[in-house]
């Protein structure tokens, strides 16, 4: 984005966005929970619907890209950054309802696409409501939970979620329910839009159950986190899908790449699952320790493992020695 249609952009945001939401050339290391990528030319944390909507008719008519992140927990950044508007729906748009009683003995809670998939798990256990309990240590937002049913622990968001409304670039507001969001592993419609949409709100389905019950539940599920993910070290969670009848930890294990290492980022020696940016590495390390860890493991095992985290953004200039 050249500089001219960077400061036009940069004005016509701040007509409707807070100036301290706004930010210039910021790392997206600050924004991903890999803790390494470029920098986006301008990044914005809008605080409502119509916020967003006007950010996005702010750079549809600069003809500007836009990139749509959360807290980024499955996000690889690219050392060169990201061109063009990168909206970012997080704290500043997280409100969580309390329950609203419906017919069939369920209560229903809404929440705003920013907020904490956490979060949302634990308001629904402060009012003994279950079926969230897989999902108080996934380290993501509601809208990127959704966006691309997210699971742990045998549930998965398809499981509750009952609506969610979103944001198309041309600012119409679009209501799934849960059957059209056509939920599949580690994939909805949204994932399937040629122009990205913005989730503002999730509206979940919970059944009564015993609070107690409830956070011993999601006590259990943390420890085994803590005991067997090395959560303590900047990583996108698991990095590859799970290929059919089988565990991708446990074939790159069997594969002896634990321990393996390009430049600052390593497989997990807790999980061989996760890799992780255990040494300031950059995007670069990274993609090249995926593609090593594929490779060697297509070629003992035959099978191909499917990255399940999302690459944005440019690679960084060759530098000319």
């Amino acid at each position: 984005m050249n500089e001219q249609t960077r400061q036009q952009l940069l004005e016509k945001l701040r007509l409707s966005i807070p100036k301290k939401q706004i930010h210039e050339n910021v790392p997206m290391s600050r924004f991903t929970t890999l803790r390494l990528g470029g920098p986006a030319d301008v990044l914005a944390q809008p605080s409502t619907v119509e916020e967003i909507a006007s950010a996005l008719a702010a750079a549809a008519s600069l003809e500007v890209p836009v990139t749509i992140i959360g807290k980024g927990s499955n996000v690889l950044v690219r050392d060169g950054g990201v061109r063009g508007l990168v909206i970012h729906i997080g704290e500043h748009f997280a409100q969580i309802s309390d329950p609203v009683p419906l017919p069939d003995g369920r209560s229903a809670i809404t929440a705003q696409g920013g907020a904490a998939l956490i979060a949302l798990a634990n308001a629904a256990a402060e009012h003994g409501l279950q079926g969230l309990e897989f999902a108080g240590g996934i380290p993501g937002t509601v809208g990127g939970g959704v966006y691309m049913n997210a699971g742990a622990y045998g549930g998965e968001m398809k499981d509750v979620v009952t609506c969610v409304t979103a944001i198309a670039p041309d600012g119409r507001t679009i209501a799934y329910t849960g059957e059209e969001m056509q939920f599949g592993y580690r994939h909805s419609v949204l994932m399937d839009s040629a122009q990205p949409m913005i989730v503002t709100s999730v509206t979940v389905a919970l059944r009564p159950g015993d609070a107690d019950t409830i956070r011993a539940a999601m006590r259990e599920f943390n420890a085994r986190r803590r005991e067997k993910q090395p959560i303590t070290l900047p990583s996108c969670g698991s990095t590859f899908k799970r290929p059919t009848g089988q565990f991708a930890g446990t074939l790159i294990d069997q594969c002896g790449l634990k321990g393996l290492r390009v430049g600052g980022a390593s497989v997990s020696t807790l999980h061989a699952g996760f890799l992780v940016n255990d040494q300031e590495g950059t995007a670069a390390d990274y993609l090249a320790l995926i593609a090593q860890v594929q490779r060697v493991v297509l070629e003992k095992t035959g099978v191909v493992l499917e990255c399940e985290v999302r690459v944005i953004g440019e690679d960084a200039p060759a530098v000319v020695v």
